[in-house]
């Protein structure tokens, strides 16, 4: 008992000083990227831009990205608000208008879908990963700063994410997808498409060689 009261008393601490501390200019950025993240928007552009520019690899990451976001929101927005039903941060804590009444703070759904997708992506282009680890880590701390959730909030939407990336790529239809890619399209072994195996290089060569002999 005593390790949970310290722990909301931390919660409620940590969330009065991000709303306190951080700058207005700055929480205006973080409520800028916010809002492009608000419905997936922000992930939907980077999973576009992969698979405008990204080729096969690309395309594979993108879907999987948004694969791993729909299971993160399903699980975070469908399965954990209604049984958590834990009260939002109270208005008064927070100077500035941006707290509203909402159902359920537990847990962040927008920190789940962000480190869902950002996980994901990373696993299989660290130059994407990192560009979208960015926005995640905003989004986050934008959550506490507007007074839309508590810490520990958005810290079970991380694992939610993280959670949902793990399964996302592990689940049958996607680790076989992403296994056969390299194998189906040509040129993906530095091989073409009706290019001879070795066996069959050194079966051709025997023959050839003993037509020259003339066995």
């Amino acid at each position: 008992m005593r390790l949970l009261a310290g722990l909301r008393d931390a919660d409620r601490s940590l969330s009065k000083q991000a709303a306190s501390r951080i700058p207005p200019r700055a929480g205006k950025v973080l409520s800028a990227v916010e809002e492009a993240a608000a419905s997936g928007k922000l992930w939907c552009g980077a999973a576009a831009a992969m698979t405008w520019l990204g080729g096969w690899r690309g395309r594979t990451t993108a879907v999987t990205g948004m694969a791993a976001l729909a299971v993160a929101q399903l699980i975070s927005n469908g399965l954990c608000k209604q049984p958590a039903d834990r009260p939002r941060p109270p208005k008064e804590w927070f100077p500035h208008d941006e707290a509203d009444d909402r159902p359920s703070s537990f847990p962040s759904g927008h920190t789940a879908a962000a480190v869902a997708f950002t996980a994901t992506v990373a696993a299989t282009g660290p130059a994407a990963g990192a560009a979208c680890a960015l926005p995640a880590v905003m989004v986050a701390l934008e959550r506490v700063q507007s007074g839309a959730h508590y810490p520990t909030d958005v810290a079970a939407g991380a694992a939610i994410g993280l959670a949902s990336a793990w399964l996302t790529r592990h689940a049958p239809v996607w680790s076989f997808a992403t296994s056969s890619s390299g194998r189906d399209r040509p040129g993906a072994t530095g091989e073409t498409y009706g290019a001879p195996n070795d066996d069959v290089t050194k079966r051709l060569a025997a023959q050839a060689q003993g037509r020259g002999d003339g066995t």
